[in-house]
């Protein structure tokens, strides 16, 4: 009896030996962000002028795209994937679905200047038509929404109130942008699309004003809120800037260094990303990617394995 209980011991024991090597292995060989997509494997971008790389006032550059380097040259660089930015500066949710939709310049701007890559149609068809052309996309990112909110602002500019008019105003126009956002990522994800769909989230250009920090947490609330249902994950460049910021008096963006100086005065800072602002949208969208493969990575092991 002695010697069976051994030799049922020192079995247990090899088996535990085994399935622990397995594991080594199985961990030591799991994916990272970079190994999960193939090299030079497509990535398309989609957005506004944070996309873009925009630069205001910026004279001569605009003849030429390359000048203007956004968040998708930094993850395309990390990720070794080969990048098509369909960014447009002013891009509004409803011009990106319609050539006669709301705008904030886009239609203008690219009348005049290149964009990162030459299309005639709305930037959601570009999109689909490229994701039906590219089967192998490993990751689609767009950021959409901020301009339609820039345009009410600029709307209750000559109200007797403008507060109150944005304040009347926002609730539908945030219903309008959250709407728009459901179809665009609909349409997106209907292409049969496999690879990883994100929404990139916008930056409060001050943390320490409430009020102006509130419209953007609801405006991300609203192109966020139809992620999930259509299999999109979210990069939460909200908070990442707020971390970053949180040491440059209390929370100003522009203090941290993130933005662009404002051209017209130096003491104080445009809206857009300068490259240390870039850089950082770039790691959180970077790490959503890498948290999403890897979610992915894990579910289909466990849907692999048997009981």
């Amino acid at each position: 009896m002695a010697s069976s209980r051994r030799k049922i011991a020192l079995r247990g024991a090899r088996i535990a030996v085994l399935t622990a090597l397995a594991l080594v292995v199985w961990v030591g060989n799991a994916p990272s962000a970079k190994q999960a997509g193939n090299a030079n494997a497509p990535y398309l971008a989609l957005g506004d002028s944070v996309a873009f790389g925009y630069i205001r006032d910026a004279g001569f550059a605009y003849v030429n795209a390359e000048n203007f380097v956004g968040y998708p040259d930094y993850v395309a660089a990390a990720l070794s994937f080969t990048e098509t930015s369909a960014a447009c500066p002013g891009e509004a949710t409803t011009g990106f679905l319609s050539p006669t939709g709301a705008d904030n310049g886009c239609r203008t701007f690219r009348a005049s200047y290149p964009l990162h890559v030459a299309y005639t149609s709305t930037q959601l068809a570009f999109a689909t038509d490229f994701l039906n052309a590219n089967p192998t996309t490993q990751l689609v990112t767009i950021a959409i929404g901020a301009n339609d909110v820039v345009l009410l602002t600029t709307g209750c500019a000559t109200n007797p109130d403008p507060p109150a008019c944005v304040r009347d105003g926002l609730p539908g126009v945030l219903a309008t942008t959250g709407a728009n956002v459901e179809t665009i990522l609909s349409a997106l994800h209907a292409t049969g699309f496999h690879g990883v769909l994100m929404v990139v989230t916008y930056y409060s250009l001050d943390y320490t004003d409430p009020a102006g920090t509130a419209i953007i947490e609801q405006l991300n609330q609203a192109i966020t809120v139809h992620a999930q249902a259509n299999g999109a994950v979210v990069a939460d460049v909200f908070g990442a800037v707020q971390a970053a910021a949180s040491t440059a008096d209390g929370g100003k963006t522009c203090h941290a260094g993130l933005l662009n100086v404002d051209p017209r005065d130096q003491s104080t800072c445009d809206a857009h990303p300068g490259q240390s602002g870039q850089k950082l949208i770039a790691r959180t969208i970077e790490s959503a990617y890498a948290t999403a493969i890897t979610s992915t990575t894990t579910t289909d092991a466990g849907a692999g394995a048997t009981p």
